[in-house]
């Protein structure tokens, strides 16, 4: 034949045109007949042959599309397109299952690309106007039926990809493609090199993503209640995605070439797009809901250590009774108790009592949590007791910190709060450098394990920190939500139910109350039911009361919130890097006339506000300096962002040198590791964004960002 498919497809020739037409009939006719390598053998043309349905695609979807087509006929022509869409899946996405097909499906499906085609452009849009010659409708009735052989027979032996099989990011995916379209409006007005940067490639891109997050975004509230649009949700996400990869890319200087393959896949996604949303269109804008959301405003925009304490000015008394008072030998305080009681904010009230800084010559406290070393707890130590000396501490060894701790506090009574204990270890660490002078000296600490107060000292009996009733939880409640004006008296009814299902935890009272101050009214009742309706207790319940927290985030918060998870647990996090981070990861949106730091500032805020972030350190001039996140909340964190294909955290040194293998995610975060371990692993990060390496000292983190710029 004087032209083949490849020819036809390589000088891009318009198959609109009639006599084009009559030359690919010829040619397909041709191919179907032979088995000869040369023209649509399989095998060897599978990327050729994806090419060419896809403008098969692209011409059954222009007939559709004519004004005048008849109903029935759009009805067969829109199943003949999904028949010939899913061969172009197989062909170009799954190419591994392909190539396992025994030879006569294969041999089947190259006939059916040909019929395909041939009967694609046999029809006229007098045809498709007035209805299909007998002939042509029995030949299309023909060919929807071994369609659906093949793809009864492919399914059955390669079940439909499920959409756990998808290696996206789950987290704020709307988001995500704002920021990708974002980019190419920057790309596109750039002065970048055209050779590398086809400007028109770009543009179709952007036109047909437009398209796309404007579908996604008709189809919000429908696509967890039906599975063709929890689907095509999953396919445009996906190739949304690999997009972004591709673009990447191509910038730092890899071949444009693949930019044709990622177009075609997002042609085809639209494709799919269009069909369902033309045949689901009167069930889809039925059920469309647009939620207005009229928040109450919170006066307490952050989250104060005595708010928690409503209703505990018992538990303050007992404790500070027993550190100013009792046996003159160093002794051992413990609060116990679950996580989200408020251990932390009842040592906090304690030690910033003037009453126990003036009992006291030396004050410190010390957070520990899961992770630690000696030379951290002693380094935290000495550095609350002489602040400006903690470069110097830093540098030191650990024998020269212990002595150095120990003269210090000789002869002095001193307090030493040790938040957070896990385990005997750091009491065994510490003990050497406490010296007893019979002064009256204590160590308090705080832990979740009722055990550990025997271990510490034998007849230590601990402070069960008991939870709140139902009248406090309601006090604190109304507290976070209107601070010192009285709620109405239409909420007060349900407020009192939300604040008993609350089971006397602070910390879930407040995390209510986050979702409380930015909902509108109508919406207590249904957080009402929400936590009524669960019969989890105790930190699982504090954990649900988070999802539900979770859930009631705007997409633009989600990132942000579990990036946090990254960061080590209660570790005071620089606010200034952190908005960085946010920025350079794309999580924070341009909104005229406002800068990126200062819409990054008010992300924080708003965290701040949902009792989701606490601050830590406050700035001279105003402002946040440093926040941190609950123990329970970081927990969440990084198990919701695991969930969610977000980010993955590599805890320590020994799973850096033992892991064989690649991940895939697009931000990894690595702890206690050298520089040399890190260069020495065999991680492999086929898709990686950004890493960040934190060293062994976990107050200072190194930032390693592999994000492309634009």
């Amino acid at each position: 034949m004087e032209f083949e498919i490849s020819q036809l497809l390589h000088e891009k020739i318009d198959p609109v045109d009639p006599q084009v037409q009559e030359t690919y009939i010829h040619v397909l006719t041709a191919s179907k007949l032979s088995r000869s390598s040369h023209n649509l053998a399989l095998e060897e043309n599978k990327n050729l042959v994806a090419k060419f349905i896809v403008c098969l695609l692209d011409y059954i979807m222009d007939l559709i599309s004519h004004n005048s087509i008849l109903v029935p006929v759009k009805d067969q022509m829109l199943k003949f397109h999904q028949g010939v869409r899913f061969l172009s899946i197989l062909l170009s996405q799954q190419q591994e299952r392909f190539n396992e097909l025994h030879d006569e499906l294969k041999d089947l499906i190259r006939i059916v690309v040909c019929d395909a085609g041939i009967m694609t452009f046999s029809l006229s849009v007098n045809e498709i106007e007035i209805g299909l010659a007998k002939e042509t409708d029995l030949e299309l009735f023909h060919l929807l039926k071994v369609l659906e052989v093949i793809k009864g027979e492919v399914t059955q032996i390669y079940p439909v990809t499920s959409p756990s099989s998808y290696r996206f990011p789950r987290t704020n995916e709307l988001g995500s493609i704002d920021f990708l379209l974002e980019n190419l409006v920057e790309l596109a007005c750039s002065e970048h090199d055209l050779v590398t940067l086809p400007k028109d490639q770009i543009l179709t891109i952007q036109e047909d993503l437009i398209f796309l997050r404007s579908f996604l975004q008709n189809i919000l509230e429908q696509r967890n209640q039906n599975e063709k649009l929890r689907d095509v949700w999953n396919h445009v996400m996906e190739v949304a995605y690999k997009a972004e990869l591709v673009i990447d890319s191509v910038v730092v200087g890899d071949k444009p070439e693949c930019l044709d393959t990622i177009a075609g896949d997002i042609k085809l996604v639209k494709t799919e797009a269009l069909e369902i949303y033309d045949s689901m269109r009167h069930d889809i804008e039925a059920q469309r809901v647009t939620k207005n959301f009229i928040c109450i405003k919170s006066q307490h925009n952050t989250l104060g250590l005595n708010d928690v304490l409503v209703g505990l000015d018992d538990e303050v008394k007992t404790i500070m009774d027993k550190i100013t008072r009792g046996s003159k030998l160093l002794d051992i305080v413990s609060i116990v108790g679950m996580p989200g009681l408020g251990k932390t904010a009842l040592a906090s009230k304690v030690f910033n009592d003037p009453s126990v800084l003036g009992h006291f010559h030396i004050c410190a406290w010390c957070t520990l949590s899961q992770v630690y070393s000696k030379h951290n707890l002693l380094v935290q130590i000495l550095g609350f007791i002489a602040s400006e000396r903690f470069d110097q501490y830093l540098n030191m060894n650990e024998d020269d910190l212990a002595e150095k701790l120990y003269k210090c506090l000789k002869g002095n009574r001193y307090l030493i709060i040790l938040d957070d204990v896990w385990d005997i270890e750091p009491w065994n660490l510490l003990k050497p450098s406490l010296p007893d002078d019979a002064n009256g000296s204590r160590i308090l600490f705080t832990s979740r394990f009722h055990n550990l107060s025997s271990q510490f000292k034998r007849d230590c009996t601990p402070h069960h920190l008991r939870q709140l009733m139902d009248e406090e939880s309601w006090a604190l409640l109304q507290t976070k939500i209107f601070g010192k004006e009285v709620c109405p008296p239409a909420l007060r009814v349900v407020g009192k139910q939300i604040a008993k299902n609350c089971k006397g935890l602070p910390l879930t009272v407040i995390l209510v109350a986050g979702i409380l101050s930015n909902v509108k009214e109508d919406c207590w009742e249904e957080v009402a039911n929400s936590l009524s309706s669960r019969s989890v207790i105790e930190t699982e319940h504090c954990m649900k009361t988070l999802e539900l927290c979770y859930s009631h985030l705007p997409d633009y918060l989600k990132p942000c919130l579990l990036y946090l998870g990254a960061f080590q647990e209660d570790q005071d996090i620089p606010v200034r890097k952190l908005k960085l981070l946010w920025i350079s990861e794309g999580f924070v949106r341009k909104t005229e006339p406002s800068d990126l730091e200062d819409v990054a500032d008010g992300y924080l805020t708003d965290l701040i506000t949902r009792s989701l972030v606490m601050v830590t350190l406050q700035r001279s001039v105003g402002g946040v300096k440093a926040c941190r996140i609950h123990d329970l909340v970081h927990e969440f964190c990084v198990e919701k962002a695991k969930e969610e294909r977000f980010l993955r955290i590599l805890p320590g040194h020994t799973e850096l040198s033992t892991y064989n293998g690649s991940y895939s995610t697009d931000r990894f975060f690595i702890y206690s590791a050298t520089e040399e371990e890190l260069k020495n692993s065999r991680l492999l990060f086929p898709n990686l964004r950004s890493l960040i390496w934190f060293s062994n000292h976990d107050w200072k983190f190194v930032l390693w960002c592999l994000l492309i710029p634009f």
